[in-house]
């Protein structure tokens, strides 16, 4: 069998570790909203239509150009950012425009590939 050298051999529970961390972990409500934020996240028409309102506020028959995607494709992707909070929306008469919600989701998006494009 071989040795895997990233599995701690020890069984020692470093107990003021263990006890300063479980006094700082969120509830439960709050990192099951965390899960469900990055699993939003988790597919790449998602990212394409975040990567393109990270640059611009687009309307859906722009995004839809932009991905060369149905607008109808475009808009139940936007339907799930917009209830999941990623994405806000105004109405220009009969336009509606798309944007990110605000600048928390800019910089985690923007972290992300940052963080990406370093490890490359």
């Amino acid at each position: 069998m071989a040795r895997n050298e990233f599995a701690c051999d020890c069984n020692i529970i470093h107990k003021e570790i263990v006890e300063q961390t479980i006094a700082q972990m969120g509830d439960e409500d709050l990192l099951y909203k965390l899960a469900e934020f990055f699993k939003i996240l988790g597919d790449t028409t998602r990212v394409k239509i975040l990567y393109a309102l990270d640059k611009n506020e687009m309307c859906v028959c722009d995004i839809a150009n932009v991905l060369n995607m149905s607008k109808s494709s475009i808009s139940h992707q936007l339907g799930t950012l917009r209830r999941s909070g990623i994405v806000k929306c105004k109405k220009v008469g009969k336009e509606v425009f798309y944007m990110l919600d605000d600048d928390h989701v800019k910089e985690v998006f923007e972290v992300g590939i940052e963080h990406i494009e370093h490890k490359r």
